[in-house]
């Protein structure tokens, strides 16, 4: 079969901005902390994430492309409930999620800069280049910035992996207690680690609106292999280096006496440690560039995508909500987005770790209802019988359910019965 690269070169992008969205805190934090804590215990826990979350973000490019529509008008034509369900966890989620990434970048910031400011004050300088970036629709000269320093990062990640494996573990600690992970705190983070592994199912209305907006960007409507395959590059290595983040911290910090910071500053130290340790000192710069760099990407856009997704769910109530308003009111949703994170982290404070875990597990809770409601629109009368899912991929996306639901319930299970 003969392949289109013309094709795929310009479908190629939005699961890139995905993977780019993904490698941030679910990697560079709870992946690493996992290792540091666990070992190689929840290996399998970041495998198995990455393995059934799989179809339910692959559906939002399949559905773009089936369509010509986005998630968001799918879930109002599927069921007013499905829509209701979505814009509740949306609206009760966005500031957790925003707060979540910006607070890492800034203690990445803080550690890059040296300067000797608040991760708040951090956060609020973060969100202001964010917004003013966003404003002045300069996102093609960071976006290119940032596909290099993600290579940069990606090799920095698999040449320490590398001497890692190679100089085995770094414990020094003769004896290491075998971690417990069937506790209440063990499976509070167990869930937390899940949530955003690799990333959140609502991140697949994400991508059916990148898709869309690459399509009007290119002036090229991609076939379904095309746009699958951009999701699959940037979906893959998003899964490969969750894995080997949490064998960074396992080779590197699990054992060694070294508990993981609760603190943000305390975090970005132990970060750059990792790779310093396999490295040497040598790298240092350059990883604590690369790991800002990533981050800030993330948080960039997360920042950008929230005011799309209001100005999505705005336009399904409101038919005569024209692509004119919608460039009219990013600003102010923007605007909203920013403020109201930078309120909720100002109220948490620098309880880094309460934070993380509060972002990832409210999403890990409301995968399977996400996930069920994805299942459904795929296979809505609106998509072509050709654009529908493999029965693989049909029975993995069952088994993907019935995962979710089953993890959930056994943490409510654990929460109330200890």
């Amino acid at each position: 079969m003969n392949v289109n690269w013309s094709g795929i070169r310009k479908s190629l992008g939005p699961g890139l901005i995905m993977a780019v969205a993904a490698i941030g805190v679910s990697h560079l934090v709870q992946s690493t902390r996992a290792g540091a804590e666990f070992g190689f215990a929840l290996l399998w826990a970041v495998i198995l994430a990455n393995i059934f979350k799989y179809p339910f973000l692959e559906f939002g490019p399949r559905y773009a492309i089936a369509t010509g529509n986005n998630m968001v008008q799918g879930y109002k034509k599927l069921a007013g409930w499905a829509i209701w369900v979505f814009i509740i966890f949306t609206v009760g989620t966005v500031f957790a999620i925003q707060a979540a990434v910006t607070i890492v970048t800034a203690s990445l910031a803080n550690h890059l800069t040296g300067l000797e400011l608040s991760t708040q004050l951090w956060s609020v300088i973060i969100l202001g280049i964010c917004f003013l970036i966003l404003l002045r629709g300069s996102y093609s000269i960071l976006d290119g910035a940032v596909k290099f320093f993600m290579v940069v990062l990606a090799v920095s990640t698999i040449v320490a992996l590398s001497v890692a494996l190679y100089n085995g573990e770094h414990h020094t600690v003769t004896e290491v207690v075998p971690p417990e992970i069937w506790t209440v705190s063990g499976v509070a983070f167990l869930i937390a680690l899940m949530g955003w592994m690799p990333i959140p199912i609502d991140a697949s209305v994400w991508h059916s609106i990148w898709t869309l907006e690459r399509e009007k960007q290119t002036g090229y409507k991609p076939k379904l292999k095309e746009s699958l395959f951009d999701f699959n590059v940037g979906y893959i290595g998003a899964a490969f280096f969750a894995v080997a983040f949490l064998i960074l911290g396992a080779l590197v910090m699990y054992g060694s006496g070294a508990s993981y910071a609760e603190s943000a500053a305390g975090f970005s130290q132990q970060l750059v440690e990792l790779y310093t340790l396999s490295l040497g000192e040598w790298a240092y710069f350059i990883i604590i560039i690369c790991a800002f760099t990533t981050m800030f990407s993330t948080t960039f856009t997360v920042t950008d995508t929230y005011p799309r997704v209001f100005n999505e769910i705005i336009g399904v109530f409101n038919t005569s909500y024209n692509e004119q308003e919608k460039k009219r009111y990013y600003p102010w949703l923007l605007a909203g987005t920013c403020i109201c994170s930078l309120l909720f982290l100002l109220l948490m404070g620098d309880r880094f770790r309460f934070l993380i875990d509060l972002a990832t597990t409210l999403s890990f809770l409301i995968a399977p209802v996400l996930a069920y409601i994805n299942f459904k629109l795929i296979f809505h009368p609106e998509v072509a019988p050709e654009y529908r899912p493999a029965p693989w991929l049909k029975w993995l996306a069952i088994s993907g359910i019935i995962f979710l639901t089953a993890f959930s319930l056994f943490y409510i299970y654990f929460q109330i019965r200890f």
